[in-house]
């Protein structure tokens, strides 16, 4: 192929922008900008818990306010942030509008309120009065939202943003087409794409850009942050000793797929390969981790069976009136899980008796005519999904992985999905990466996309990234993401 000239706009002066990659937290990569605006946040929390405390008591009148104030103050900004977590407000790609996101900050200081309530009845000696309660609330509110509607826009300048040449203008770097959402591109800027000798390029013509110096030189000269790997065929032409100079430089040289997995969290299919998946870091078991993992799905189980029996007991009773005592309570059906184990999974029965009464298996749809009007209500709060705790005590689920199929759809799906058998390495989960990353699923084409975040689950399994889905969890139940 004739090279192709660089565009126009590349020849533009550059402005001023901050060179930055990712920060490593417990495993797992985070954009600094992300990681920024966390702090920025936290420290106004914190900034207002200490104004509250001096405005409440400007002479220390109430010398017990400020015995341990260090551990209160941390305690405080703690609690509201895991409850914006918890709200999706640090969900990766999101994107909201403004009355949508007052909302979740609402949401989430309503939930922070309760969480630290709950703690001073646990522990009296951490309260610190309604009337500093009230004043930090509010003013942490207010220093959120402004740091929402100003910060937020400024992640989205390109000053913040990452630069990513990609080596390849052929069929595998026409997956960054499919980016096309700003969501999908918040945290870093398409600088352009290579195209590689003897490929056929793919790629929109005024996004190619021609070298015309070492690349390892282009990219120190072009800011360039990551260069990613997507050529169709890199054998005979790959610049090994180039790419080492970025490295060395401080440049990120990642494969596609690494590419996809860091910025999606999920891995794609269209390039997974076996070799991957066998030499790549991830994708093994460890007994601690096994260990530590069934504590949690006991702990955690427990905690909730305890807070939640009151609403099982009601649950199951509106059940019964609805159906006017005719019919089962619970629902029991065949799952598959882990290692292709079949065992009974037990739910509240949302649909009518006999909803698959001519024995065909069937996926429920929006709008599906078998839900009773109990049980609509039932699955867009996840009641119908609380006997399942009981699952995860016997050991046949675990709290957190990939939903649990029918052996019916599991047959059907892993004869037309690549790798859908990979899922059952592990247990099955109450609630997974997937449910939390991608709405419900009643298709095939639904099935791959979840496929893609359940061995991204697979992969990286850890108590961190456990505890993290468990707490987004709380963001599906409250605003109803996905359920059907």
């Amino acid at each position: 192929m004739l090279p192709v000239a660089e565009p126009a706009r590349r020849q533009k002066p550059r402005g001023i922008r901050l060179k930055h990659s990712h920060v490593q937290i417990l495993g797992r990569e985070l954009s600094t900008p992300l990681v920024v605006l966390a702090m920025a946040e936290a420290v106004i929390i914190m900034a207002a818990f200490y104004l509250a405390v001096q405005f409440r008591f400007p002479q220390g009148a109430a010398p017990v306010v400020f015995d341990g104030l260090g551990l209160k103050l941390v305690i405080f900004a703690a609690v509201n942030m895991l409850a914006m977590l918890s709200m999706g407000l640090y969900r990766r790609g999101f994107r909201d509008s403004t009355l949508a996101v007052v909302l979740r900050v609402v949401g989430a200081f309503a939930l922070g309120a309760a969480m630290l309530a709950a703690l001073f009845y646990a522990f009296p000696s951490l309260l610190f009065g309604r009337g500093i309660m009230v004043l930090a609330m509010a003013g942490a509110f207010a220093g959120v939202i402004v740091t929402r509607l100003v910060g937020v826009r400024l992640l989205d300048l390109d000053a913040l943003k990452r630069r990513v040449l990609v080596l390849g203008a052929g069929n595998t770097a026409t997956l960054f087409n499919r980016l096309r959402r700003r969501s999908d591109r918040r945290g870093f800027e398409l600088f352009g794409f290579v195209p590689q000798a003897q490929e056929v390029s793919l790629v929109p013509q005024d996004s190619l850009v021609h070298l015309d110096q070492p690349l390892d030189q282009y990219v120190r000269a072009h800011q360039i942050d990551d260069v990613v790997i997507a050529m169709d065929d890199p054998r005979g032409g790959f610049p090994v000793d180039e790419l080492m100079a970025c490295k060395m430089n401080g440049v990120n040289v990642l494969d596609v797929s690494d590419f996809f997995e860091r910025e999606g969290g999920f891995l794609k299919l269209d390039i997974l390969r076996p070799s991957t998946m066998i030499f790549s870091r991830g994708f093994r078991q460890c007994l601690y981790r096994d260990y530590a993992k069934r504590m949690l799905d006991v702990a955690t189980s427990l905690v909730l069976l305890a807070l939640a029996w009151p609403l099982m007991l009601l649950t199951a009773l509106g059940i019964w009136i609805e159906s006017r005592g005719k019919g089962s309570v619970l629902f029991r059906q065949v799952r598959v899980g882990q290692n292709g184990k079949p065992f009974t999974l037990t739910k509240f029965r949302s649909m009518v008796m006999d909803a698959e009464g001519d024995g065909v298996a069937r996926w429920a749809q929006k709008q599906d005519p078998r839900v009773t009007r109990f049980g609509n209500f039932m699955r867009k709060t996840r009641l119908d999904e609380l006997p399942q705790l009981f699952n995860v005590l016997r050991g046949d689920m675990s709290f957190v992985g990939p939903r649990p199929e029918r052996p019916e759809f599991v047959e059907q799906l892993a004869a037309k999905l690549p790798y859908y058998h990979h899922r059952h390495w592990v247990k099955p989960g109450l609630t997974g990466w997937a449910q939390i990353n991608y709405p419900y699923g009643a298709s095939e084409k639904d099935a791959f996309e979840k496929l893609q975040y359940d061995l991204y689950y697979v992969k990286n399994q850890s108590i961190a990234l456990d505890l993290l889905t468990i707490i987004q969890t709380v963001e599906v139940v409250l605003w109803g993401r996905g359920s059907r």
